[in-house]
């Protein structure tokens, strides 16, 4: 598609508001610069999702196993409002104390998940270029799951950041989950927009960087509110839709609203594939 002419950004769609702070300007994540800071060695940002993207199944559903009847009742299933599901996984995670499940039982139901197919490859492969890639978490699960199973599987230290809302265990023994942030966005839950949170981030780096934006940016997921950041990118850019995933099929949907590269994905080892071509050419 057509890239912008320079000095202008593309349209954003009415549900994806900016971030308090961010301009229009940084609505095209990756935009032509005449000089780079000799300091900036990171080239490209890749941008994952959590669950059934790193990890092959929710997390929330992997944790509910670790239930004596491994099933929330149907009171509770059917509690949940849409676009609030933080908030009722909140009351999940108060259930599943008052069902006597403990912080181990939790921590080892999270530990037990696997990793999405070709995952683990696509992280040595990105390991093993440290110096081209800046690699980070944005996801509505949260901070407790995800630091656990990073930690876990021995790759949280390929993370310079992980965005996803706050998690910790209170005195009786409940994880209590807190909201990522408030926006204005219509179309994402109430407690994150991930679009908001990636023009922050990347408006943030590229004033860090001395003006120089990443020369690409790959944004890695699979759900419905997958879609709002993919919006963002830039014709330079790519989205990697599991295949046949929501937001695979949102993003073919909504085709002339998308800028970027839309390479679908059903193991890690497709991304690497492209990922190596970027480095090689570039």
């Amino acid at each position: 598609m057509r890239s912008p002419e320079p000095g202008t950004s593309p349209t954003v769609p009415a549900c994806e508001a900016p971030p308090s702070g961010t301009s229009h300007h940084h609505t095209t994540l990756t935009m032509t610069s005449s000089k780079r800071s000799p300091a900036v060695t990171q080239r490209f940002l890749v941008v994952f999702d959590f669950d059934e993207t790193i990890i092959n199944e929710s997390s929330d559903d992997a944790v509910v196993r670790a239930l004596p009847s491994q099933r929330l009742p149907d009171w509770l299933k059917n509690s949940y409002r849409e676009g609030h599901y933080n908030e009722h996984m909140q009351k999940v995670m108060v259930y599943m104390a008052e069902q006597g499940v403990s912080e181990d039982s939790i921590r080892s139901a999270v530990e037990k998940i696997p990793p999405a197919p070709g995952l683990l490859n696509l992280l040595e492969f990105l390991q093993s270029h440290q110096q081209d890639f800046e690699v980070v978490v944005v996801s509505d699960a949260n901070m407790y799951f995800i630091h656990t199973w990073l930690e876990h599987a021995g790759v949280r230290h390929l993370f310079q950041k992980i965005f996803t809302n706050p998690a910790s265990f209170d005195a009786f023994g409940r994880l209590v989950l807190l909201p990522f942030h408030s926006h204005s966005c219509s179309g994402c839950p109430d407690n994150m927009c991930k679009q908001a949170i990636l023009l922050e981030y990347v408006a943030g780096q590229q004033k860090e960087r001395g003006g120089a934006p990443f020369h690409r940016v790959f944004y890695v997921g699979d759900g419905a509110n997958d879609v709002c950041p993919s919006l963002a990118l830039g014709p330079r850019d790519t989205a990697f839709p599991r295949r046949d995933f929501p937001m695979h099929r949102l993003l073919q949907a909504q085709a002339p609203k998308v800028k970027a590269n839309v390479v679908p994905w059903v193991s890690g080892e497709d991304i690497v594939d492209v990922l190596k071509k970027v480095v090689e050419e570039t």
